[in-house]
């Protein structure tokens, strides 16, 4: 399970509206308890322009940038999130094959400029499963 503030949720679709009809894409800070805790969500950049409108390449130094202030105040990366321009928010195989165990993976559909489903996947070997989004 996933559990995320109103204004992350808010900060995610935001940004999934601002970068349409390509995909945005980001990370959520938090902990690890019984689930994954967010705390906050920051956006980094996608390295991707010649497919910026079906794919993503998180910027690497945007990711260390992050995960270097996150374990500074005690926290860590527990997450990745992008969008699916006029697609739906569920993982693609490109995604699949990017992806890593033991992180949440959100995703958030974007239907000509206007939000739609938000939905959060586990990697466990080679397959995505649906997670929990709980909101605070």
């Amino acid at each position: 399970m996933l559990t995320i503030t109103p204004e992350i949720r808010a900060h995610i679709e935001a940004h999934a509206v601002a970068t349409y009809p390509h995909e945005c894409c980001g990370v959520i800070v938090g902990r690890v308890e019984d689930s994954r805790v967010g705390v906050e969500a920051h956006r980094t950049g996608n390295l991707n322009t010649e497919r910026a409108h079906d794919r993503f390449t998180l910027d690497p130094k945007d990711y260390m940038r992050v995960d270097k202030q996150a374990r500074a105040a005690g926290l860590d990366i527990i997450g990745i999130y992008h969008s699916h321009p006029d697609h739906p928010a569920r993982p693609s195989e490109t995604d699949r094959a990017a992806a890593w165990e033991g992180y949440s993976y959100v995703i958030v559909a974007v239907n000509e400029g206007v939000v739609g489903d938000f939905h959060s996947f586990e990697l466990h070997g080679e397959q995505f499963s649906q997670e929990e989004v709980r909101c605070l």
